[in-house]
This record gives C-alpha cells, structure tokens and sequence, in this order.
C-alpha cells in the first residue's frame, strides 16, 4: 500500500459511509485527513513529502523557493504549516468572508512579485484551491503551484498552476440529486465540521 494510505488506514482516517463533500458532491468514501495530521510527527514527514514534490518540475529540474505557502482554512492550515517549515518559509491561510468569498485576514498581506505555493489537505473539484490562486494574482503574487495530500480527482481538477498530490485517486462521487445513496435513504455526513458530525436530515 501507498505509505500516504498506509497513515490514513492506521489512524482510521479513511472513512466508508455517505459523506457530502466540501463541494456538495456526495461520496461513499471520505479521507480525513485531520486524523492522520493530529499526529505531528505524521503531519511533518507529509509536509516534508509534499515541498519536496513541489519544488520539482515536471521536467525534473527545480523550481524557483517560494516566498510563501498559502493555504485555504480549515483543511489546508496544518499541512501548509508544515509544507512552509520544510521549504523555509513563512505560512499564511484565506478565510472565508460573510459573503463566502476567499479572503486574507488578521492582518495577512501579499507583496506584488511574491512566490507563492498553495498546499490544501484534500482535492475534490479543486474550487477552494482556484480560489486562493486567483486572489493571489489578484494581489499581485505569483504563483508558481499547488499542491494536496490526496487528489479525489484523479488528476483532472484544474486549479490554473501546476499541481502536485502525494496520492491521486478517482473516488466516486455524485451530485446531490444523481446519489443513489440519498435515493435508498441512508442519512448523509458532512463529516469534520462539528463535533460528532452528525448525520443531516
């Protein structure tokens, strides 16, 4: 086994059941990855993985260091943290604002011309990583990838850097109306939310 899944499998993070996803898919697998980060001689040897994967090209050759790693809250902020003490640099997260639009806060900024990676925990549709990538350009910074823990896509997401996983998967997932676990009944999860994550009626 991969020895990325290999961590999930032992600490009990990879979960089977009916999940809906940050992206309002639905899925019978889940990969969570807080348990597996809650560990944080775990969360460093993955944060160690990943700036090493990030600071390849796809033709081999080294990519120019960031400046900083930038992650989308929540599921981004440990692994961003430990991705930015691996490459030497500093770590900063986006919020969400009441508008639900992807913002820097607590007195956050970008330098025009800054380097930029963008790490998240997980990868669906790649919406929460395009996010953070256009507001960097937006500031002016460059952004030179990004990078996940798991790739739910399969490698399709496009998220308009390079990007690099640790493991890439093609996990089924369907819209809310196409589930044919909502159709059998069975309750779903939004799992990793709230305490308990119950499941939603």
């Amino acid at each position: 086994m991969d020895p990325t899944l290999s961590l999930f499998a032992e600490t009990g993070a990879y979960l089977k059941g009916h999940f809906r996803l940050t992206s309002g898919l639905h899925s019978p697998e889940y990969l969570q990855c807080a348990l597996v980060l809650q560990h944080p001689q775990y969360a460093e040897s993955l944060g160690q993985a990943m700036a090493a994967r990030l600071q390849v090209s796809e033709n081999g050759t080294t990519n120019t260091k960031p400046d900083t790693v930038v992650a989308p809250a929540m599921g981004g902020l440990m692994i961003g943290h430990e991705v930015a003490r691996a490459l030497g640099t500093r770590s900063i997260f986006t919020e969400r604002d009441a508008d639900g639009k992807m913002t820097l806060r607590r007195g956050f900024t970008i330098r025009p011309g800054e380097r930029c990676v963008v790490v998240e925990d997980v990868i669906t549709t790649g919406g929460s990583t395009k996010e953070v990538v256009d507001l960097l350009r937006s500031l002016g910074a460059e952004v030179l990838a990004a990078g996940s823990i798991i790739d739910r896509s399969g490698g399709q997401a496009d998220v308009g850097v390079p990007r690099v996983a640790l493991v890439s998967m093609q996990v089924t997932a369907w819209k809310p109306e196409a589930c044919p676990l909502c159709a059998e009944g069975v309750p779903v999860v939004k799992p990793g939310s709230r305490p308990g994550s119950q499941p939603e009626v």
